[in-house]
């Protein structure tokens, strides 16, 4: 179902080469696939290229929260609030309650008086907002705790830290993979779909935008791409792709860089996540499976958007400020993972990033291009709908309205009755119960596509050798029915073994590279590559991790070469 494997990606960039399609989406992050989707779903004819992997920027570096968002209700913007808390009511409940969960916070109060009211008046309103317009929240109330029964919770809390407590529920997703099943249901309604091909131009007639001009990386072709629309989904690419077609247009996106950490669950005793207020963000400790990921920093960033570099001042300011409330504080020892990411924000006066605008906006730059940027990952298919709607203004004949808030992801549908059937599941296929539930909660029903490999070479069935949670069809099924094109990809995106091992992935890389070796095609010198490019990528992380400022760490980080450079793209000159 919705399957993205070699000869899928072959096909699709044969039509597009051939056929003019109604719109072309330009970026395969979070947005870019909700508007695929979103298009395809009514009907549209649709193709979407991305340079680099899926969800390999913004998408896949996010805090993995689906939520409304605290601190926005503090800056008194309820209406992005309440869509926010609608959007994780759909996508718990409907959507994908397969890939999206629900997940208990406290909130650690430090004040007598005036802070318990104030707090709990917030997140009463916000349990209100989540369950308006006829949709259940889909998570429990909040409720307020008393110091012993917060540490009863959370006995990692330092005592003299807080004087009591708020427990609240919001929502997590893993968030790249939540990007790949989204395209998935795409092509499963027709969207052709193909990463590693870059833009490099704009097709025109006059001053209108009739398609892209497209370089496959994997070869080095190029081709020209028709379509009636063109949407601009890059994020933080935005202006970049703006660029290609004479000039910035009405919007500016400006970068902010997070950074998170993810260390082992037994560092911090406690059966909840907490969230904490810094000067300057918010900072989660967030469960994660046998982790937790803890961020987030929110600082301009101006440098390589590809791979934004944390510091060893980024980390070093994350541990300061969860230590403050620890009783037993984590070391850079600790630290198994870190990611850094950036966020799209629409510019705007404040010199403060986190005060930048975090909605959306939607623009038609030039007849036959929208561009749509901002906004959070939470309420992508919002972003996506008005997206969509703008095209239609520029198609002629009727475009029907947006039906993605009833249409469940691949996976979703008969998840709650194989969820009951587990045991059932992992008697048939002799994996044990807890290896079932993993699968369900990573592939929902298309569970029998990674049994079926399985069955077909029972030696699929193992965990890998140093990174046990997972099985090495997960590895094959990333290659023949994922998108997957490298080993980065897999290690980094369909997995997140790079960040949920101290070795971060080198442990298994050869193993990894091996399996996919078949279902890719790749040779012993190819592999080799692969291992090798990977090393290198892991190497300039660790290094760039020790360096006190951006600078120094960005420039380490440019040091380890892409597997699949991209192409230097054509820019018209600048329309006045």
């Amino acid at each position: 179902m919705g399957r993205l494997g070699p000869a899928e990606r072959s096909a699709a960039l044969a039509y597009l080469g051939g056929h003019e399609v109604d719109v072309v989406v330009v970026g395969g992050g979070i947005v870019g696939a909700g508007t695929a989707l979103d298009a395809a779903t009514r009907g549209l004819s649709v193709g979407i290229v991305e340079a680099r992997d899926f969800a390999s920027g913004t998408s896949s570096r996010s805090s993995k929260l689906i939520h409304g968002g605290l601190r926005y209700l503090e800056q008194l913007n309820f209406s992005l609030v309440q869509e926010a808390l609608q959007e994780r009511s759909l996508l718990l409940q409907r959507i994908a309650p397969h890939l999206v969960r629900p997940v208990p916070f406290l909130y650690p109060l430090t004040h007598h008086g005036w802070e318990r009211p104030y707090v709990g008046a917030g997140v009463a309103l916000y349990d209100v907002l989540g369950a308006t317009r006829g949709l259940m929240r889909g998570v429990p109330r909040h409720r307020h705790l008393s110091r012993a029964r917060a540490l009863r919770l959370a006995p990692a809390l330092k005592r003299s830290a807080f004087v009591g407590a708020v427990a609240y529920w919001d929502a997590q997703v893993d968030d790249a993979r939540y990007v790949m099943t989204v395209l998935r249901t795409a092509a499963s309604y027709g969207a052709h779909i193909a990463s590693r091909t870059q833009v490099i131009g704009f097709l025109r007639e006059g001053e209108r935008v009739t398609g892209v001009r497209v370089c496959d990386l994997e070869t080095g072709t190029t081709l020209n791409v028709r379509a009636q629309q063109v949407v601009n989904a890059t994020g933080v690419w935005s202006d970049d792709i703006q660029e290609l077609v004479g000039g910035r247009g009405q919007i500016y996106v400006r970068a902010s860089k997070g950074i998170h950490l993810v260390v082992p669950r037994d560092r911090i005793h406690s059966r909840t996540g907490i969230i904490l207020r810094t000067e300057k963000s918010v900072l989660f400790v967030i469960p994660w499976g046998r982790h937790w990921i803890i961020g987030t920093t929110d600082t301009d960033w101006s440098l390589d958007r590809a791979h934004p570099a944390a510091s060893r001042s980024d980390i070093d300011y994350v541990l300061d400020h969860v230590n403050s409330v620890l009783a037993v504080p984590l070391t850079h020892d600790d630290v198994e993972g870190v990611y850094a990411g950036l966020r799209p924000l629409l510019a705007g006066e404040s010199e403060e990033t986190s005060k930048l605008s975090r909605e959306h906006v939607v623009t038609h730059p030039v007849p036959g291009l929208v561009m749509v940027a901002g906004g959070k990952y939470t309420t992508y298919r919002v972003m996506a709908k008005d997206a969509v709607d703008a095209v239609a203004h520029g198609l002629d004949g009727r475009v029907p309205p947006s039906c993605t808030d009833r249409i469940p992801l691949v996976g979703a549908e008969g998840y709650p009755a194989l969820w009951n059937s587990r045991y059932r599941l992992a008697h048939t296929s002799g994996l044990h119960v807890a290896r079932i539930e993993h699968l369900l909660q990573r592939y929902g029903s298309m569970i029998d596509e990674v049994l079926g490999l399985i069955a077909e070479d029972p030696s699929l069935g193992h965990p890998l050798t140093g990174a046990d949670d997972y099985l090495r069809a997960e590895m094959v099924y990333a290659a023949t029915h994922e998108g997957a094109r490298h080993l980065n990809d897999v290690l980094t995106r369909r997995t997140h073994i790079s960040i949920e091992t101290f070795h971060r992935g080198l442990a298994v890389a050869e193993e990894v590279a091996t399996l996919l070796a078949g279902p890719l095609g790749w040779d012993d010198d190819k592999i080799k590559r692969e291992v090798e490019y990977y090393t290198k990528r892991v190497e300039a992380e660790r290094a760039s991790q020790e360096q006190d400022t951006d600078q120094e760490a960005d420039a380490i980080r440019l040091g380890a070469p892409e597997i699949v450079p991209v192409a230097r793209p054509v820019t018209e000159p600048r329309r006045r």
